[in-house]
């Protein structure tokens, strides 16, 4: 970020600055101004020529300082640098701040300050003593959220000072950075991902370039080949060796669904179902794509991430990761009274793995979650619901609850009951090696009826 403000302002504008430097007069600076003035003033009256000497030079020291610190106005400049740019909630970065003198007479008493938002903590002061010409000053800070979303960081303002101490002159440069806090991301243990369709559970499947042995398209021979791969007939056809294609990896698909509606969650703040659900959705996103699956992220409002320009699912993991991560980080409420417009989006395709964190459900949006799972091959639903999330703080569900579950289970749902504090990597551990899909859930009766 370069701050070094342009040089060459309009005349309006020079004059503005020329009267906020007047304006920066320290009670030392005026103290000269005036005394300066009224030594003028008697040495006219008396006639005394020595007098007026000393009053002029009285009087014109803090006004040099004034035209001093305009010049050094557009001779300064400021950047910064967070490290890093992306942190999850709760964790620390770091923010260094760089003031470069380019001009060729030293400055005074710089007192810098950057602009934060409230939530990430105070603001941020630094005195920094005399800069040479040409030299620079270095200084950091650290920042902190407990909440997500992403935070704006400066401008940058600085308060110069002259070498006599006579003006003080505030600038505050344009740029700024931003802070992204993403949701934090629990590590979750590697299970057998199994379902309807083979390949679920190592998040990748093989197949011939083609069928037939007429239709495969081979490619030129490279040193280390198989000889027993080589493609006689396309050899004689091409005239140079030519092999066999490999089986070409094909990574499966999963669809993390988050369930944001404002009337399906209760309460607010960091522990409150919609975060819990904010950040089940993060760890298991980035846990199937560091597993090899395709992954995306799609919302009650029907919009996904990667969208249908990313070709649905997207590309390089490490890429969709941080795209998911800076999605989550922003992500809020929706007004959507209904789920319908995600059944849309599952509805024009066969979906892999169908990985879903829901709310509350009442019996129409039970049975539309219940239709979604004809259109995938293996479905997962975490469902934080019932009054265990009320204010109330019951902790038996009520029966309309336990019938709601009971219906997702009986339309092929491997169903995941939340509690509060329940913890993602437990309840990810207990759905290894079972069917998904298959409606079974190890000790449901013994969970108080879910």
């Amino acid at each position: 970020m370069s701050a070094a403000p342009p040089p060459g302002p309009d005349p309006e504008e020079e004059q503005g600055h020329l009267r906020a430097a007047l304006a920066g007069l320290t009670t030392r600076g005026r103290s000269f101004l005036a005394a300066g003035i009224a030594a003028a003033v008697c040495a006219y009256v008396l006639g005394q020529s020595d007098l007026l000497r000393v009053g002029l030079l009285l009087a014109a020291l803090p006004l040099v300082c004034v035209a001093v610190l305009l010049r050094t106005r557009y001779l300064v400049s400021g950047s910064r640098r967070l490290s890093p740019a992306r942190v999850p909630a709760a964790a620390e970065s770091r923010v260094h701040l760089r003031v470069d003198n380019v001009s060729r007479m030293p400055t005074g008493l710089l007192m810098l300050q950057d602009r934060v938002p409230y939530v990430l903590g105070p603001r941020p002061r630094f005195v920094l003593d005399r800069v040479e010409p040409g030299g620079q000053r270095e200084v950091s800070y650290r920042v902190r959220s407990d909440l997500r979303g992403r935070y704006p960081l400066g401008p940058l303002q600085l308060r110069l000072t002259d070498p006599f101490g006579m003006c003080e002159l505030n600038r505050a440069f344009s740029s700024y950075d931003t802070l992204t806090v993403v949701p934090r991301t629990e590590p979750l243990p590697a299970i057998r991902l199994s379902g309807e369709a083979s390949g679920y559970g190592d998040g990748r499947q093989r197949s011939l370039a083609l069928a037939g042995d007429d239709d495969v398209i081979p490619r030129g021979y490279r040193h280390g080949d198989d000889m027993r791969r080589i493609h006689w007939r396309s050899t004689a056809r091409y005239g140079e060796l030519m092999v066999r294609r490999e089986e070409q990896p094909q990574r499966t698909g999963c669809t993390v669904l988050l369930d944001t509606r404002r009337c399906a969650h209760r309460g607010s703040g960091p522990d409150s179902a919609f975060e819990w659900a904010v950040a089940g959705a993060a760890s298991v996103g980035v846990h199937l794509l560091e597993r090899g699956f395709s992954v995306r992220l799609l919302t009650d409002t029907g919009a996904s991430v990667p969208g249908s320009d990313a070709g649905g699912f997207g590309g390089d993991s490490s890429d969709v990761a941080g795209l998911l991560l800076d999605t989550l980080a922003v992500i809020d409420h929706s007004e959507e009274p209904g789920l319908s417009s995600a059944y849309d989006v599952l509805r024009s395709g066969r979906e892999g793995l169908l990985v879903a964190f829901l709310g509350g459900l009442d019996e129409e949006e039970t049975a539309v979650v219940s239709r979604m799972r004809q259109r995938t091959g293996a479905a997962v639903a975490f469902v934080l619901d019932g009054p265990g999330w009320t204010r109330d703080g019951q902790a038996e569900p009520d029966e309309a609850y336990a019938e709601r579950l009971g219906q997702l289970r009986e339309a092929g749902w491997t169903v995941v009951p939340v509690a509060p504090g329940d913890t993602l990597p437990r309840l990810w551990r207990e759905i290894d090696g079972q069917p998904l899909g298959a409606g079974a859930w190890p000790g449901g009766p013994a969970r108080g009826g879910r």
